[in-house]
């Protein structure tokens, strides 16, 4: 692992293409509105049978302010009373989803994201987790993955011990960029000292885990002054980094209309943050998981990849890919068996299904049999850079050469150029390839040609 990443201009310039990023497969592109509340109760029935672990994603959409990068499903407002009858549906919502699976199904992981979840009051907050206890098996001894995002902004001492004793134990820090020129063309003034004062409160109440956020690409960004930040970053030592590329969609992101597209870096400014970036956190310490991530070599992600037990899905890279995903609240999307299913995001529609007494399902798909061979395929090219086809084909009866046949020239472009090796056993990403290793999944992807690639974000 030592070599895990190798920097190659001429190999970013040729497959630096616009692909998905492959939370799932097939991805949320291809949800439709054939998928409805009938075919996540069949799901989770099944879920029920096998006993199946559990991990919750709840979606909290409200923020004070308005962050002008932002593509998150969010309701900007000042008024804290939108809360509640939100709360009132989501509580509805959480009964509905509870009374079809068993209540000894453990829950693993929770995940409160958003928006902003500390919007919520603390007596909400309180509220909302003794709900989620009530009808889900959340465990209480510290053993399960239970995080929060936060925004230092809305978080103060108080409200760290409040999170802690409700039974968080994970908390990722949205900071984006320190330099203050660029917190103001993004409307997100944030003080080095308000997330210093956050993280100090989390690891005096033991957290378990920080997850700091950076977006490189931003209005005003230099290479110059983002590894400052970087640096900064580094000074406050979390045990997990995500660095985004930032996708500048303003066609299907109206916030970002307001960010001046002449102050956004140039790409070969933006490829040379990244290569910074690489090189400070390398050297102090950190491993390039992949898609973004980095974490310190005793994180659990980092074991994880160590170990080819690392998964991913609607939260990124985790160690509880075996776990059914339950997503709660408005947009919030749920991956049960071979079911991906999405709430409405329009929240007036949301609240308006469940006070209706119907989940607010509105989109998904049910993965066919070509689905899951090349899910297994891009899990485990984008998870552990490396595919051994013997398992593909014990996992689903098939014969890798001739299934994906037509793929093998482009494969062997992809071996000649050095991107990955292959041979009639596997094939490994290379480590000048690693960072573009979603080029590579693109090739097993086969909707990929059905979409304008303008909707989705460059691999770097």
């Amino acid at each position: 692992m030592l070599d895990a990443i190798r920097w190659d201009t001429d190999l970013i310039r040729r497959y630096d293409l616009a692909g998905p990023r492959y939370t799932s497969y097939p991805t949320a592109m291809q949800f439709d509105g054939q998928v409805g509340t009938f075919d996540l109760f069949h799901a989770l029935r099944d879920s029920r049978k096998a006993l199946r672990p559990l991990s919750l994603y709840v979606h909290v959409p409200f923020c004070a302010n308005i962050c002008y990068y932002c593509a998150c499903n969010k309701v900007i407002t000042k008024d804290r009373g939108r809360a509640l009858p939100y709360l009132q549906r989501l509580e509805q919502e959480i009964q509905l989803i509870a009374c079809h699976l068993d209540p000894t199904q453990k829950v693993e992981q929770l995940h409160f994201g958003g928006g902003t979840p500390t919007f919520l009051s603390h007596d909400e907050l309180r509220q909302l987790m003794a709900q989620l206890r009530k009808h889900f098996n959340l465990l209480d001894d510290d053993s399960g993955d239970y995080g929060i995002e936060i925004d230092p902004r809305e978080a103060d001492w108080s409200t760290m011990g409040l999170l802690r004793e409700l039974g968080f134990n994970r908390v990722s820090i949205g900071l984006q960029d320190l330099d203050p020129a660029v917190q103001r063309a993004v409307n997100r003034l944030q003080s080095l000292e308000e997330t210093r004062a956050v993280i100090d409160a989390a690891r005096t109440l033991q957290f378990r885990s920080i997850n700091i956020d950076l977006i490189y690409g931003l209005p005003k960004q230099t290479p110059e002054n983002f590894a400052r930040t970087v640096d900064e970053v580094i000074a406050l030592q979390p045990d997990r980094l995500s660095v985004f590329n930032y996708a500048h969609l303003p066609e299907r992101f109206l916030p970002q209309r307001r960010i001046n597209s002449n102050e956004l870096p140039t790409p070969a400014q933006k490829l040379e943050m990244l290569q910074r970036t690489i090189e400070q956190l390398t050297a102090a310490g950190y491993r390039y998981i992949g898609m973004d991530h980095f974490a310190l070599p005793d994180d659990e992600l980092a074991i994880a990849q160590e170990e080819s037990t690392l998964q991913r899905n609607f939260q990124g890279y985790t160690t509880h890919g075996h776990c059914d995903l339950i997503g709660l609240g408005v947009s919030a999307i749920s991956q049960i068996g071979d079911l991906y299913c999405q709430n409405n995001s329009d929240l007036s529609q949301y609240q308006n299904a469940l006070a209706s007494a119907q989940l607010a399902t509105s989109r998904g798909l049910v993965c066919n049999a070509d689905d899951r061979v090349r899910r297994a395929v891009i899990q485990q090219l984008i998870c552990t850079f490396n595919l051994e086809f013997s398992a593909i084909e014990q996992a689903f009866n098939i014969d890798f050469r001739g299934y994906f046949g037509k793929l093998w020239p482009q494969l062997q472009t992809m071996a000649d150029d050095g991107l990955i090796t292959l041979d009639n056993e596997r094939i490994t990403v290379l480590p000048a390839g690693r960072l573009l290793v979603r080029s590579v999944c693109m090739v097993f992807d086969a909707y990929l040609q059905q979409h304008n690639n303008q909707r989705f974000s460059r691999v770097i």
